[in-house]
């Protein structure tokens, strides 16, 4: 079968051809580029990359498939897919289907045959920009045009986009232990079956869910999960977080965190390129130790607008000096901008799963000795 030419145009005027492997589109988002060497499914099978173009920076992907096993969502979410070579030949004992054929009945735009070495290196000094992916228009000005009228993410709220339709409860374990609320903000999988595993009873909230309705449930702790775009235009969410803090002990990872930082006072701000990857070194201030971790934002909360005699600061970023963690110096509230479920990833951070579990014990020991 013959392939179909495929130019990526950036807003900048930059233009990157190849050859598509997946389906005949069109597609607009942000470009970013994502330094996991495996993992390319659970990649693109995570909600946080809507709006988004993703290039991979190791050279071959493809090369063990797709199987039911690893997917992170019910859908693919991003917009495009960028690679420098396709494997031709997957070969794993749970493959399923091919990496191309995934793309194809998902109608994702994938090419392959791309520098994207040279795209990175573009990426790293001009900074994430708007582009779009195509196989139906080769028009190089044209389609710099497209991109440079398209949305982009600043100020749109993609929440909406990747959320849960209803409340629905991923799973329930013998023995529960703990109720948990976790708002979907588009919630990767793997987090709720880390909390499954530690015998929490998981109900999966819509964004759009009240305080009120969450209190209903009568959970013994919340979860603020991740999601693309700016943390900023999803007011609704941190208004609920807000009202929230201080009833439930509550734990926001990635999305989430910004969401708490937001509603705790502070500010957020668009990184350069964002971190995404599977490597990202992170200082834990309490222990000194350092974790490598998973990474998947654009969005950072700035660390200067955080009133330090409530907060306190508890991760960096090693490469940037970001702010990667936060806790509230009284009550049981704490977030990390990295990704302690991995998927992909290294494990280094699940201790942070044990700490919420942790303060969803002392809280529930409270309650009951108020009943008493």
């Amino acid at each position: 079968m013959k392939k179909l030419n495929a130019i990526l145009a950036l807003e900048d005027g930059r233009i990157f051809r190849g050859e598509s492997f997946g389906a005949s589109a069109e597609r607009f988002g942000e470009v970013v580029f994502n330094t996991s060497m495996s993992g390319y499914q659970e990649v693109i099978t995570d909600p946080s990359y809507k709006g988004q173009i993703v290039a991979m920076t190791y050279p071959l992907m493809g090369n063990y498939g797709i199987n039911a096993e690893d997917v992170e969502s019910r859908s693919i979410f991003l917009e495009g897919f960028v690679v420098k070579e396709y494997s031709k030949i997957a070969s794993n004992w749970r493959k399923s289907g091919s990496l191309g054929d995934y793309f194809n009945k998902n109608n994702i735009a994938a090419v392959e045959g791309i520098d994207t070495r040279s795209l990175t290196l573009h990426i790293r000094e001009k900074g994430a920009m708007k582009a779009v992916l195509s196989t139906l228009d080769l028009d190089e000005h044209s389609l710099v045009k497209k991109a440079k009228d398209s949305l982009g993410l600043v100020g749109i709220d993609l929440v909406k986009e990747v959320t849960c339709g209803k409340k629905y409860v991923w799973d329930n374990p013998k023995n529960t232990l703990y109720r948990v609320a976790v708002i979907d903000c588009g919630v990767k999988y793997n987090i709720l079956r880390e909390l499954f595993k530690r015998k929490c009873e998981v109900l999966v909230f819509p964004a759009k869910t009240t305080s009120l309705q969450i209190l209903e449930a009568k959970p013994d702790g919340l979860l603020l999960s991740n999601g693309p775009g700016d943390p900023e235009a999803v007011s609704s969410v941190v208004q609920t977080t807000r009202e929230l803090i201080g009833k439930l002990p509550i734990f926001g990872i990635c999305l989430g965190h910004q969401m708490l930082g937001l509603a705790l006072g502070g500010k957020t701000f668009k990184l350069k390129f964002g971190h995404h990857g599977a490597n990202h070194p992170v200082k834990d201030f309490r222990t000194g130790s350092v974790s490598v971790t998973s990474q998947n934002h654009g969005f950072c909360v700035d660390i200067d607008t955080l009133n330090k005699k409530e907060i306190e600061l508890t991760h960096i970023n090693l490469n940037d000096n970001t702010l990667e963690g936060l806790r509230h110096k009284k009550l049981p509230v704490f977030s990390v901008q990295f990704h302690p479920e991995a998927s992909p990833g290294p494990h280094d951070a699940q201790y942070l799963f044990e700490e919420f579990i942790g303060l969803m014990k002392k809280s529930k020991i409270k309650r009951n000795a108020k009943k008493n």
